[in-house]
């Protein structure tokens, strides 16, 4: 049962009896009176569950985009009934403006729209309907939570989509001079020229030769079908924020703009997520929808408090495919779990892949160096120049062995990442 704010009015009414006869005696009859009146209104209420509904499912939207719950109102029998209905969900869903007051009937039912905002990525649930159905004099209501299945699906924003078209430019102008600046170099044939001083004898086509009157060589270019393969770590380490953001959505951002970025220039994505175990494995053909693909698959990824487990991930990559790929590793650049974890397993993967390790720069440790107005500054700043050091130990660490380093902000990542791989791609280097 639930009571209106009609019930403490006609209490309030109760004051006028008192007042002309009073006593206790009249107290307790006008309390009795209110206390009758509100089980005879809500014994008169209909019930809640006479109340049927569906749900148009939501659908899927970008984290941060705007989404509609709608809810089809109906009653199953003759009565017209006053409710009130919210439409509960999670919090990260974002629901706002959830209370609906409806009027139903049997020949005409009512559909009502529910704002959400996701602020979070995966599959977000209703929490249930609850319905209030009021008596004929508004003192009191029935009321029930509903079971009302709804899920709205939200993927990871890309908000790094606006750098997208500045670096297809440049793609663009690359292809166009690819053949100029790298012919002969590659495994994919380009055409047949006359020889010339200096070009190496193997590449001789002896049977167009023998139908010249010159040697003729053949010219190649370098292959666009290549592998890119995105390792994202999803350990302790990506749970950190930065500017209140988690490191793991940061990398996710980075990696979508490359796999755009990759799947326009023609090369083929392959992605794996995982800690301790591996979480997430997808094979790409090079697909212009790419993006959207890889946020269905990045959806549901949370940190995990654990380790990673780089030999599985280095065994995942293994298993995808023994052909030469650009390993990009999406993980935190922390000294510690680096050392441990990835640096046993790396020669491994330099030797058969170019790796790059993408790593999400604190700009908060940069700032906090810098500052040394009193002690209590003079000992932070301190600290954080030895953890900056480290990084600059272990990222140097990392170059000696061959892999490429790619540290910055949050927001600088995704264009940083996406330069470095053009700039592979411009010296030949994929």
């Amino acid at each position: 049962m639930a009571i209106t704010g009609r019930v403490p009015l006609l209490l309030l009414l109760g004051l006028a009896p008192v007042v002309l006869r009073p006593g206790m005696g009249t107290v307790w009859l006008w309390l009795l009176a209110v206390i009758l009146l509100v089980l005879a209104d809500w014994a008169l209420a209909p019930s809640p569950r006479a109340m049927t509904m569906s749900r148009r499912p939501p659908g899927t939207v970008r984290q941060g985009t705007p989404a509609v719950s709608e809810l089809a109102l109906s009653t199953e029998g003759g009565r017209t009934m006053r409710a009130t209905v919210r439409d509960a969900w999670q919090p990260s869903a974002g629901a706002s403006d959830n209370r609906h007051k409806v009027r139903v009937t049997r020949d005409a039912g009512t559909r009502v729209s529910t704002p959400l905002l996701p602020v979070r990525r995966g599959d977000l649930r209703a929490s249930g309907v609850t319905v209030r159905c009021f008596g004929p004099l508004g003192l009191a209501a029935r009321q029930a939570t509903l079971d009302v299945p709804g899920t709205v699906r939200s993927l990871p924003p890309f908000d790094s989509r606006k750098h997208l078209p500045s670096r297809l430019a440049r793609l663009r102008d690359l292809d166009g001079r690819s053949a100029v600046r790298v012919r002969g170099q590659g495994t994919e044939f380009d055409s047949l020229r006359e020889y010339v001083r200096g070009d190496d004898v193997r590449s001789i086509d002896w049977r167009a030769s023998a139908r010249n009157r010159t040697v003729v060589v053949r010219t190649w270019q370098p292959e666009r079908d290549r592998r890119v393969v995105l390792v994202l770590d999803t350990s302790r380490t990506s749970a950190g924020r930065v500017d209140d953001v988690p490191r793991i959505d940061s990398a996710m951002d980075a990696a979508l703009l490359l796999a755009a970025l990759a799947a326009r220039a023609g090369d083929r994505i392959d992605f794996v997520a995982g800690d301790r175990q591996i979480r997430t494995r997808l094979r790409s053909a090079g697909a212009r929808d790419v993006a959207a693909t890889l946020q269905e698959a990045m959806a549901d990824l949370e940190p995990v408090i654990a380790e990673a487990d780089w030999t599985a991930l280095a065994g995942a990559v293994t298993a995808m495919g023994r052909q030469r790929a650009l390993v990009v590793l999406l993980t935190p650049l922390e000294p510690t779990a680096i050392e441990e974890g990835l640096l046993p397993v790396l020669p491994t993967l330099i030797r058969h892949h170019r790796v790059v390790l993408a790593s999400v720069q604190d700009p908060a440790l940069s700032a906090m160096a810098a500052l040394h107005s009193d002690a209590a500054e003079v000992y932070d700043a301190a600290a954080a120049q030895q953890v900056l050091a480290q990084r600059r130990r272990t990222s140097d660490l990392l170059r000696a062995l061959g892999a490429d380093v790619v540290d910055a902000p949050a927001e600088a990542l995704p264009p940083a990442l996406a330069d470095h791989y053009l700039a592979l791609k411009a010296r030949g280097l994929l």
